[in-house]
């Protein structure tokens, strides 16, 4: 919950349950992104 507070990102959904489903999106996202990140190191030899 950190991260997207920190994007300022707020949970535009009223109802609890669309509130859970709209924060499992954003950390997917996040976690997409981070796996892009993520250098990839192939050992040459």
């Amino acid at each position: 919950m950190h991260c997207v507070k920190l994007r300022g990102q707020r949970l535009m959904a009223r109802d609890f349950d669309r509130q859970v489903a709209e924060f499992k999106v954003c950390v997917a996202i996040l976690n997409g992104f981070t796996a892009l990140g993520i250098p990839f190191t192939k050992a040459v030899g």
